[in-house]
């Protein structure tokens, strides 16, 4: 009969973590990170095509017609879909619409647990969750309340918009009405439109100097 040969409980816990190895299955992880198509805007006088809209709202998983509306709230301006494109009627910065897609993907797509974009929406009573297939966390998916107002309205040093210089100032200077501000530019000749950096700000009185800059707003 052999002899029966004792094991320490150090060599015990070794066998049994090489067994529970090898009745592991392989994992892979995934780390990649989560980038959307580069955004081709165009811009055509007052309007604003974004060409490659479907590609984006297919990549985001998300039903064009429900990114197409979350971007006319957040810009405040009428819109349609055309093909894969989607054009709004204003003219917009591609800096501005950028940042409302990244809005939206952090609202509605990007799961606040494991960071993926594996998600789906789902109505619960009269809540609107968000369900991760990737991690099965769940969240109540909450609208941050912006106003376009706030958004494309408000003008800060370093801005570059366009203008049309309608009047002179009693100096001399160009003016021209930017929604609720009023645009002061020396050296601008009424009756055209100009590309003009903000310098200075009083009240909702700005003060610009023309630039051959690409608009910002």
């Amino acid at each position: 009969m052999a002899p029966v040969v004792k094991m320490t409980e150090e060599e015990d816990y070794l066998s049994l973590l090489d067994r529970a190895k090898i009745a592991c299955p392989e994992i892979t992880e995934n780390h990649e990170r989560f980038e959307l198509p580069e955004l081709d805007i165009l811009q055509e006088g007052k309007i604003t095509v974004f060409r490659n809209f479907i590609d984006v709202a297919d990549k985001l998983r998300r039903d064009s017609t429900h990114l197409l509306q979350f971007m006319l709230k957040e810009l405040g301006t009428p819109g349609n879909i055309e093909g894969r494109r989607a054009v709004f009627k204003a003219k917009i910065s591609p800096q501005t619409i950028n940042d409302r897609i990244q809005t939206y993907t952090e609202t509605y797509v990007i799961c606040s647990e494991c960071g993926l974009p594996d998600t789906k929406m789902v109505k619960e009573d009269r809540t609107l969750m968000l369900e991760c297939e990737a991690c099965g966390a769940r969240r109540p998916i909450t609208v941050r309340k912006t106003s376009h107002t706030e958004s494309l309205n408000t003008l800060k040093e370093g801005d570059i918009i366009e203008i049309l210089i309608t009047d002179l100032g009693k100096k001399g200077d160009g003016t021209g009405k930017y929604y609720d501000y009023l645009i002061v530019a020396p050296g601008a000749v009424k009756g055209t439109r100009i590309h003009a950096k903000i310098t200075k700000i009083s009240a909702k009185t700005a003060f610009a100097v023309p630039t051959t800059e690409p608009c910002t707003r």
